[in-house]
């Protein structure tokens, strides 16, 4: 029954997204509010997190020819999107349908409030037509409908625990790095290659155009120019680190190429994978090692990810980041012990980053984290690690991530409310 549940926690947790999670997610709750009024609306409101506010307001939505903010979320998911194609809500528009959002962009029908709700990850969109109206709601998760409206009737109730909501189906609890660690070594790939091969097509392709394009700021490709021209070394820890962050240079800036998101995260899914996809072609290493590395890279980020919740001042790409230095030691064939280590190496190190919202320069955040990841395995392949006491680590591992959980999600309250200050001030400016 385990290993159903450790697959049924990969089918919920790894999906394809075109662009940012958090607009698309408001232009599918957008879709879904239009679909169930039957008609365009007059009017819209929209009430959404600071957290969604951070992730929406700089990122540009790919396939829209350079929109950007809530509104041209709104606008993209009223007048074109395809709720039944969730993530994927606006991947298939075409330019006169383009041009109907801008327009009606341009129309001020769209009012934007902040809710000032504890929930990390909140939307609800509110549409009218004369006298019809309707109602839909998410929470926590980018597709998590809670509730659904029409002419004030109540549809669809999901009751959620909003002070420790973690996932809407399968129980995480059942996730440790030692459980992942003895599951990624004992299973039978091809129970996960599917899953897999998707990740490797789709991350990989988005990953080529971002070294071949000109993208956000090219910390990819430009790693990789440096590299030619022998500032950076040839080395396989700087190729694993242009692969990646390339991946997010595309897109963060609008790139219309599908990713596989893992824990409501494109980043994440792309940092989970992509430098592990990279290490295994550098060492020649066989399918059956990257499925492996990807199994345990995908599911440790996955638990980190539960601990901190979708959304946080904390930046997810650590905690993929933190898997990739343990799936890295994985990959080395290392004990238990050796991989837990390269773990709490990379917490102890990149635990302080935060998360400034969704936009061109996560990329350069990516970076940073795959660096960090080679030298927090080195290190723990070298029988070097951070011990109990020194900082937010403990003993165990996964009190250490109990740690990171605290860390984000009590600790980091007050930073995610000045960084949105900061961003709106910006804003007025």
């Amino acid at each position: 029954m385990e290993i159903e549940n450790f697959l049924n926690i990969l089918k919920e947790e790894i999906v394809p997204a075109q662009g940012c999670t958090e607009p698309i997610a408001i232009a599918y709750v957008s879709a879904k509010a239009v679909k169930v009024l039957g008609i365009l609306p007059e009017r819209v409101n929209i009430y959404v997190s600071g957290n969604m506010i951070k992730n929406v307001k700089s990122v540009i939505i790919p396939n829209s020819e350079g929109m950007v903010g809530i509104e041209s979320a709104v606008s993209l998911g009223v007048t074109a999107g395809n709720s039944d194609d969730e993530l994927m809500v606006i991947s298939s528009l075409n330019k006169d349908e383009i041009k109907g959002a801008k327009k009606y962009l341009e129309s001020n029908k769209i009012n934007v409030i902040h809710d000032n709700t504890d929930v990390k990850l909140y939307v609800r969109v509110e549409v009218f037509y004369k006298n019809e109206c309707s109602l839909v709601e998410i929470k926590h998760f980018h597709t998590n409908i809670t509730r659904i409206e029409k002419n004030n009737k109540v549809l669809v109730e999901q009751i959620c625990n909003d002070i420790d909501f973690k996932t809407t189906h399968e129980d995480r609890s059942i996730l440790s790095i030692k459980a992942i660690y003895d599951f990624a070594k004992k299973v039978d790939v091809k129970k996960v290659e599917s899953v897999f091969d998707q990740v490797i097509k789709l991350n990989s392709s988005i990953a080529k155009a971002g070294l071949n394009e000109e993208y956000g700021v090219n910390i990819g490709s430009l790693i990789q120019k440096n590299m030619n021209k022998g500032f950076y070394g040839n080395d396989i820890r700087n190729k694993c680190v242009s692969f990646t962050s390339a991946g997010s240079d595309a897109r963060m800036s609008g790139c219309s190429l599908p990713v596989m998101t893992t824990s409501g995260s494109g980043n994440q899914g792309m940092t989970a994978s992509l430098p592990i996809i990279k290490y295994v072609e550098e060492k020649k290493l066989s399918k059956e090692c990257l499925l492996r590395g990807l199994l345990f890279s995908h599911l440790s980020t996955i638990h980190l990810k539960t601990n901190i919740g979708r959304l946080s001042a904390y930046c997810g790409v650590m905690c993929a980041a933190s898997a990739v230095s343990g799936a890295i030691s994985f990959l080395e064939d290392a004990k238990y012990e050796t991989v837990a280590n390269s773990i709490t190496n990379s917490l102890g190190n990149i635990s302080g980053v935060v998360c400034d919202g969704a936009k061109a320069s996560c990329a350069t955040k990516i970076a940073t984290g795959i660096y960090a990841a080679f030298d927090s395995s080195m290190l723990a392949l070298n029988n070097k690690y951070l011990h109990a006491g020194d900082g937010i680590i403990s003993s165990d591992i996964e009190e250490t991530i109990k740690n990171i959980g605290v860390l984000s999600q009590s600790g980091m309250k007050k930073t995610d409310e000045v960084i949105l200050d900061i961003m709106q001030a910006k804003n007025r400016v």
